[in-house]
C-alpha cells in the first residue's frame, strides 16, 4: 500500500457474533482496510457510525429490534453523515427490503455468500463513489421493484435534465460504469462522471444507486430495455 493511501475505515452491523468475527478478520487482513467498530441492531450501528463517521457500513438487514432498513434511513438523512456508504448484507437475493434500503441511501448490496475477494472489491468500490450495481441480481432486483412502484408524476422531473443526462442515466442504470459509459457516447470519463454529477444534484440522488432506481421509477428504463 502507497504510504499515502488513506485505509477505509469500516463499520461491521449484524446481530450474529460470528459473522462479525469473520468479517473483521477479512476486513483487517486487507492492506488499506481496517474495523473501526461493530454493532448487533440499527440503533448501536447509528449511534457508532455517527461516532466513527466510517467510510463504509456493512449493514445486516434482518436484525432483533432496529433493523438495517431503518438504520440505513437514519443514516443517509443525516447530512452530517453524507460521506458514508451502506453496504447492505443479506442472505436472500430477493429479499423486498434490499430494495428499500438502496431507496433510503444504500449504495448497493451483497448476498452473505458473496466470495470474499468480491466482498472487499465491493468495499473499495463504495469507497471509490461508485454504486454496487452489477454484482449478483442487484440491477434485476431493482428493475422489479421500481416497476411496481412506477409514477407517471414522477416523469415531468426528467425535465430538468439534458438529452445527454438522460442517455447517460440510462446506461447507469443498465450498470455501466462511468469508463463502459465513456466508450459507448465516444466521450472521456471525466465528461461521464461530469454528467452523472449533474443528473444527481438536478434529481436530488444521494448516489448511482438512487439514480437508477429513479431512472425505473420514472419509466426512463424499463427491465429488459436496452440502447
Amino acid at each position: 500500500m502507497n504510504s499515502t493511501e488513506e485505509t477505509i475505515r469500516v463499520v461491521l452491523v449484524d446481530d450474529q457474533v460470528l459473522i462479525r468475527a469473520g468479517l473483521r478478520a477479512l476486513v483487517d487482513a486487507e492492506p488499506g482496510m481496517a474495523v473501526v467498530g461493530e454493532a448487533g441492531d440499527g440503533d448501536a450501528a447509528v449511534e457508532i457510525v455517527r461516532r466513527e463517521r466510517p467510510d463504509v457500513v456493512l449493514m445486516d438487514i434482518r436484525m432483533p429490534g432496529t433493523d438495517g432498513l431503518v438504520a440505513t434511513q437514519r443514516i443517509s438523512a443525516d447530512p452530517e453523515l453524507d460521506t458514508v456508504h451502506v453496504v447492505i448484507l443479506t442472505t436472500f437475493e430477493e429479499d423486498a427490503y434490499v430494495f428499500e434500503a438502496i431507496r433510503g441511501g444504500a449504495a448497493g448490496f451483497l448476498v452473505k455468500d458473496t466470495e470474499p475477494a468480491e466482498l472487499l472489491r465491493a468495499v473499495r468500490t463504495v469507497h471509490a463513489g461508485e454504486s454496487l450495481l452489477s454484482p449478483r441480481a442487484t440491477r434485476s432486483l431493482v428493475a422489479a421493484y421500481a416497476t411496481h412502484a412506477k409514477s407517471s408524476a414522477l416523469a415531468p422531473a426528467l425535465d430538468v435534465l439534458t438529452e445527454r443526462e438522460r442517455q447517460v442515466m440510462q446506461l447507469v442504470a443498465l450498470g455501466l460504469t462511468n469508463a463502459e459509459i465513456a466508450e459507448r457516447l465516444f466521450v472521456s470519463p471525466m465528461t461521464t462522471k461530469t454528467h452523472v454529477s449533474r443528473a444527481m444534484i438536478k434529481l436530488g440522488a444521494r448516489d448511482r444507486a438512487q439514480l437508477v432506481v429513479f431512472a425505473y421509477e420514472t419509466g426512463l428504463v424499463t427491465p429488459g430495455w436496452q440502447p
